[in-house]
């Protein structure tokens, strides 16, 4: 696709490519799906969903990668706050599921630190590459519109239940330089 720039009378139009958010938000859904085997892992184990310690972590990870990579840490760090909280919001959901209809919870435990860990960090490289591939995109004015077509892109490629799309709301907010 490309995209007409708007250029005062008179001036030659500009045409630039205009990437798409669909694979960041694709990436970020993909993240947020994780946290249902985050949930599972810590079902009936007594381990809280919060766990500001492995936040932390994350957050200075996400923030010296960034530096590495040439993305701003702050816009990094703000992206995956917001995919933290989103998280937290679906493992919370799903506990509270499993608890009003015990049948449904899960049956198996994964193993949170051989299994999901691993996926969710390979899901945050995936992400922070996103991140610099879009960061043209992510300060264009219609970024908030864009965000808003891939977010229901996503919700009916994935067929995303109430909660999930909560999430999937919740874990984006930061994607745009000017949210």
């Amino acid at each position: 696709m490309v995209v007409a720039v708007l250029a005062p009378p008179g001036a030659a139009r500009a045409e630039v490519p205009a990437r798409s958010l669909a694979p960041l938000v694709r990436v970020a859904a993909e993240r947020l799906a994780l946290a249902d085997r985050v949930a599972a892992a810590k079902w009936g184990t007594g381990r809280p969903i919060e766990d500001a310690a492995r936040e932390r972590e994350l957050l200075a990870d996400v923030a010296r990668r960034s530096g590495e990579m040439g993305i701003d840490p702050g816009r990094s760090v703000a992206v995956f706050r917001d995919q933290i909280e989103a998280a937290k919001l679906v493992e919370r959901g799903l506990f509270l599921r499993w608890q009003a209809r015990p049948g449904r919870a899960p049956a198996e435990r994964p193993d949170l630190e051989g299994e999901v860990r691993p996926a969710l960090d390979r899901v945050t490289g995936e992400l922070l590459a996103e991140l610099k591939a879009t960061r043209g995109v992510r300060a264009d004015p219609f970024c908030g519109l864009r965000l808003a077509g891939a977010v229901r892109q996503a919700e009916h490629e994935r067929r995303l239940d109430g909660l999930h799309l909560a999430g999937l709301g919740r874990a984006v907010p930061s994607v745009c330089e000017d949210a």
